[in-house]
């Protein structure tokens, strides 16, 4: 009997209800954060008492340090506070409000874990030597039976991110291959969890994992120790090898942060701003040198040139029209895509192409010059690459194909940054992974893809308008998009094909219009050739007064894959995109966002037969104020776009 009380004792004193438990609340008190550390480390998350999910077993496994979950001291602060963007993507200022708990557990290791209103973070610190090995890391995701998941698959970690979304039941995951982030988890009452993270420097990505339940796992590119050379620019560079561990890094640090957007409602994803608020802070002493604008580039444009008195091509002549079509609708860059150099040699130079012309014509035209590289010839030749970049005067540089996110990736991305930004040259990452924060540190990274855009119309069916009513609230929580929006070879879904030299956009004119304004990126590229837009010269106008950056943005209309309705503003002006799948639409929109006085709204709506002709649109003009409530149609596949401007 004796023996038998010792028993019961002991497993009292060691099993989970000998956890301790430590809460957290947002400060709206409608998220309810629960950190239990015992013989685990575990979180609870509830939303207005219902629960949302756990995170289990979280720890981080490094070589001759165990983990211990076990608390030795407890600290809270609550923050409120404004950030001011320096690239204002989606808003002027963000108000960054929240409540920390910071957990110093046995040994070496401690846990930050904070509540926002929209979410939940947590993030590992370690204080130890000078360096350290982290073999693995650890969490599980659970949900209850019913929940579901929109996701990207990859079958390996080698990926651009350019899979189409899937959604089926979390329980029913395959569990070979990898989730890519952003995923989004949905409640059985339509409440979302987005799942993704920020702050990644010097660290593997974070992936998931599908189990046999309703539940998800870490997962992380190891460390690359030999690499493919096989004579191939597109697949040079990638990992052949790799260690047994996922990063070797500094022992005294911050990890990443572990983010959990949390809304009721398909609008709160469009509106949220985590990602950006839990990034480190701006490492740029003077940005005011950061010019976001509108992109011309010829990858597809120069072979679709006509009514002209040259052979367009990489050359010359043909850099110089568009040159003078961005001068002419005041486009800030023209970028030299694939074919301006060879692809394995950036000192192989097109024949025809003389880049201290074109250069000098750019500076005269008053158009900012761009180059396409592949990652792995500039990483080879980068000293010789910069210094020559920086002697033509290039202004920004589109990187591609870097297809990974293990740690060494992951630290090329920050040197790229941090290297251009003291040149003042700005960033767009393509074969990229997912936005994490870095533009916050260097704003000058404007853009990245990390989606499928608008250029799969040149070879799959996968840019539909179902998809384009996915990215808002999946892709672009994370960070701005590189889409390529407004074509004017608009196709309805019959007539669509997917033609590889001149890609069509699924969706009317209009839709395609309007993802100007409903998709963010500080820097927007137009895919079509200039000739197509002088052809189109009213459309081509009305998008050259919409601008790129925001100071405000009003979701009127949200629901995934189905519709959206964003409203933004800039100065004094408001903008209205609306896009909608391939159903029909009509939208009653109160205008109450407007300030007080009269203004001038501007519109492209489809055109009666845009069901039949996705080419067909009007444009129309009306006075407006705050008072008024507009109706909009929108036609299967369709959109609608407004420029609203205060009078003087």
């Amino acid at each position: 009997m004796k023996s038998l009380l010792l028993i019961l004792i002991a497993l009292l004193f060691t099993g989970p209800s000998f956890a301790k438990e430590y809460g957290l609340l947002s400060p709206d008190r409608k998220i309810q954060v629960t950190v239990a550390s015992g013989t685990s480390l575990g979180i609870r998350v509830h939303y207005s008492g219902k629960e949302l999910f756990t995170v289990d077993d979280i720890a981080l496994a490094i070589e001759g340090e165990p983990f211990v979950p076990q608390v030795k001291q407890a600290k809270r602060s609550a923050v409120d506070r404004y950030i001011h963007p320096a690239v204002r993507e989606k808003y002027s200022k963000i108000h960054d409000v929240y409540n920390e708990l910071q957990l110093r557990l046995k040994g070496g290791y401690s846990l930050t874990v904070r509540a926002y209103d929209s979410g939940v973070a947590y993030r590992f610190n370690t204080s130890f030597g000078d360096s350290i090995v982290v073999t693995g890391e650890q969490l599980d995701i659970s949900f209850a039976d019913g929940d579901s998941i929109y996701y990207q698959h990859s079958k390996s970690f080698r990926s651009s991110y350019e899979t189409p979304y899937r959604h089926q039941s979390i329980a029913a995951m395959d569990t070979t291959g990898y989730v890519c982030l952003p995923a989004l988890a949905r409640k059985a009452d339509g409440t979302n969890v987005l799942i993704t993270e920020s702050g990644l420097e010097d660290f593997a990505g974070l992936w998931l994992r599908g189990t046999q339940g309703a539940s998800l796992r870490a997962a992380h590119a190891p460390y690359p120790v030999e690499f493919i050379d096989d004579g191939n620019a597109y697949s040079a560079g990638q990992v052949k090898n790799h260690a047994n561990f996922i990063a070797k890094t500094t022992g005294t640090r911050s990890f990443p942060w572990r983010v959990f957007i949390i809304s009721p409602d398909d609008a709160g994803l469009i509106a949220n701003t985590l990602v950006y608020q839990l990034a480190g802070p701006l490492q740029i002493a003077d940005p005011s040198w950061i010019r976001p604008g509108v992109v011309t580039f010829d990858w597809w444009g120069r072979r679709n040139i006509y009514g002209v008195d040259f052979k367009s091509g990489v050359n010359t002549a043909t850099a110089k029209y568009f040159i003078d079509f961005a001068a002419a609708f005041g486009f800030e860059y023209f970028l030299f895509d694939d074919g301006w150099s060879a692809q394995d040699d950036l000192f192989a130079m097109a024949p025809g192409l003389d880049m201290e012309e074109v250069m000098a014509y750019a500076n005269e035209k008053g158009v900012k010059i761009m180059l396409w590289v592949i990652w792995n010839t500039f990483e080879k030749q980068k000293e010789k690459a910069w210094e020559q970049f920086e002697k033509w005067g290039i202004s920004g540089i589109k990187f591609d194909f870097m297809n990974r996110d293990d740690q060494k990736m992951v630290r090329f991305y920050h040197e790229v940054a941090r290297e251009a930004a003291k040149r003042k040259m700005v960033i767009d990452f393509h074969g990229a992974y997912k936005p994490t924060g870095l533009r916050r540190a260097y704003p000058n990274v404007l853009t990245r893809e990390a989606l499928i855009e608008f250029e799969y119309n040149g070879w799959t069916n996968n840019v539909t308008p179902e998809h384009d009513n996915m990215l808002p609230y999946l892709r672009m929580v994370a960070g701005p998009m590189d889409y390529i929006p407004f074509t004017t070879q608009n196709a309805t879904k019959k007539n669509f094909r997917p033609v590889g030299d001149r890609p069509m956009g699924q969706g009317t004119r209009a839709h395609s219009m309007a993802q100007f304004v409903v998709y963010e990126s500080p820097m927007q590229m137009l895919p079509d050739s200039p000739s197509d837009y002088y052809r189109e010269r009213e459309c081509t106008e009305f998008i050259s007064k919409i601008p790129v950056e925001w100071d405000d943005l009003r979701v009127l209309q949200a629901k995934l894959g189905a519709y959206t309705v964003v409203a933004r503003k800039s100065g004094d002006n408001w903008y209205v995109g609306a896009i909608t799948n391939r159903d029909r639409r009509s939208f009653e929109l109160s205008l109450d966002f407007l300030d007080d006085g009269e203004y001038d709204m501007e519109y492209i709506e489809d055109g009666i037969n845009a069901d039949t002709r996705a080419i067909d649109y009007v444009k129309r003009s009306d006075t407006v104020t705050r008072q008024d409530v507009i109706q909009i149609d929108l036609a299967p596949g369709g959109g609608w776009v407004a420029v609203i401007s205060k009078k003087k």
